[in-house]
């Protein structure tokens, strides 16, 4: 598990054993866990963003749209 990215919003955590992604939205408090396809297609997405414009808003705005709807809220136990 390494963290690849983290901001005031986001972080992702890699999981490169079972080529996943966890994302987790730090403000709404919920994460997303993503592997296969979804994971590529997420690291192809962040790649795809231009370098000279890929910072940390276009970054946390590309996974807001990753997390709407779909982000489990975290629970602590």
């Amino acid at each position: 598990m390494n963290i690849v990215y983290n901001s005031e919003h986001y972080a992702i955590v890699a999981y490169p054993v079972r080529a996943a992604f966890e994302l987790v939205d730090k403000l709404g408090r919920r994460s997303l866990f993503v592997q296969g396809s979804v994971a590529i297609g997420l690291r192809q997405a962040i790649d795809n963003i231009p370098e000279d414009e890929r910072d940390i808003e276009s970054i946390d705005s590309l996974l807001d749209d990753y997390c709407a709807g779909v982000a489990k809220p975290i629970a602590f136990h």
